[in-house]
C-alpha cells in the first residue's frame, strides 16, 4: 500500500539512477524527513489535540520550534515553555515526566551538552547534579571557570525510563534525541556560544552524525551545519568515577587546554602540566 513518504521515496530512487550518490538538505527539508521518521516509528500521533503554549498558539506536531526573544535568556525561556507544551513531550512514553531543560549562563561563551538527565538531574531539576556534576565542577575550576561562567544542557529533556526505576539510568535512545532535535538546535542559536563541549559518544553521535567512538573523535575540534561554533568532543564527567588514573584525568583536561587556548584564556604552566605523569 502506497504511504505518504512514497513520492519521495520514488525520487531518491530516480536520483540514485542517475548516480547520484549525496543530496543537500537545509533544515526545512530536515524537519520534513524528520516528521515521516518519528510517525513512521509511532512517536507522533497526527490525531492528538495540540497542548497550548501560554500565548494560546497551539504547537502542532508540523510547527516549526523557534526561540523567541530578545536575549539568551529570554529565547532559554521561551523553548523552555514550548518544549513543556510541545505533544512530542506526553508522545513520547518511554521518558518520565520532570523537565530538566538546561542550567547555568545563557550568555556563556563555552555550552556544555550531555545525552539526557539521570536521577540526580531529575531530583533537583539540573543539569549535572550528582557525582559526575561534582566532576564537572572540579574540572571547572581547575579552569578558572564556575557555573555561573558557562552554559549546559541535554539532547533529550526528560529523564529516560526504565522498568521498576529507582535510581538506575540508562542513555537516551535515537529516537528519543530525533523527538528533541528542533529544540537543541534552536537552543545552539540562541546560546550562539563560541564552543561546544559534546559530552560523550551519545552527544556526539547525533551532532556530527558518526558511529566514531569518542576516543577516536577527541584531540581535535569539528564543524556541523547548523551550529557556527567548533565542537569539542570529549568524555562525559561521569567517565571518571569508573576512570580514576591520572591517565584518563589527562584526557579530558587536554581537551579543556585546548577550549582555553581557543577562547584565548590564560593558561598558567600550573594548568598545563595537570594529571601529567611525575618525573
Amino acid at each position: 500500500m502506497p504511504t505518504k513518504a512514497q513520492p519521495l521515496i520514488e525520487y531518491l530512487q530516480q536520483l540514485q539512477r542517475k548516480g547520484e550518490t549525496h543530496i543537500h538538505l537545509d533544515e526545512n527539508a530536515r524537519n520534513v524527513l524528520r516528521e515521516f521518521y518519528l510517525l513512521a516509528k509511532g512517536i507522533k500521533t497526527q490525531d492528538k489535540p495540540a497542548a497550548q503554549t501560554t500565548s494560546e498558539t497551539p504547537i502542532t506536531t508540523t510547527q516549526q520550534i523557534l526561540a523567541q526573544g530578545n536575549t539568551p535568556q529570554e529565547k532559554i525561556n521561551s523553548l523552555t515553555v514550548q518544549v513543556k507544551n510541545h505533544p512530542l513531550s506526553s508522545n513520547i512514553k518511554t521518558l518520565r515526566d520532570k523537565l530538566v531543560f538546561s542550567g547555568g549562563n545563557p550568555n556563556a561563551d563555552i555550552m556544555f551538552i550531555s545525552g539526557a538527565p539521570g536521577y540526580y538531574e531529575e531530583t533537583k531539576g539540573l543539569p549535572f547534579a550528582g557525582p559526575a556534576g561534582q566532576k564537572l565542577d572540579g574540572i571547572l575550576k581547575a579552569m578558572g571557570l564556575s557555573r555561573e561562567q558557562i552554559y549546559i544542557t541535554h539532547l533529550v529533556k526528560y529523564r529516560p525510563s526504565m522498568p521498576n526505576q529507582t535510581t538506575a539510568n540508562r542513555k537516551p535512545t535515537h529516537d528519543e534525541i530525533e523527538a528533541f532535535a528542533p529544540f537543541i538546535q534552536e537552543e545552539i542559536k540562541a546560546i550562539n556560544p563560541k564552543v561546544i563541549v559534546a559530552l560523550g559518544s551519545v552527544v556526539a553521535e547525533h551532532i556530527l552524525d558518526t558511529s566514531e567512538p569518542t576516543d577516536n573523535l577527541r584531540g581535535k575540534f569539528h564543524h556541523t551545519s547548523f551550529a557556527n561554533a567548533p565542537i569539542r568532543i570529549t568524555y562525559n564527567p561521569s567517565y571518571l568515577l569508573q576512570n580514576e588514573a591520572h591517565s584518563d584525568k589527562r584526557k579530558i583536561w587536554e581537551d579543556m587546554l585546548s577550549i582555553m587556548e581557543k577562547l584565548q584564556m590564560p593558561i598558567s604552566d600550573k594548568q598545563q602540566n595537570f594529571f601529567l605523569p611525575k618525573k
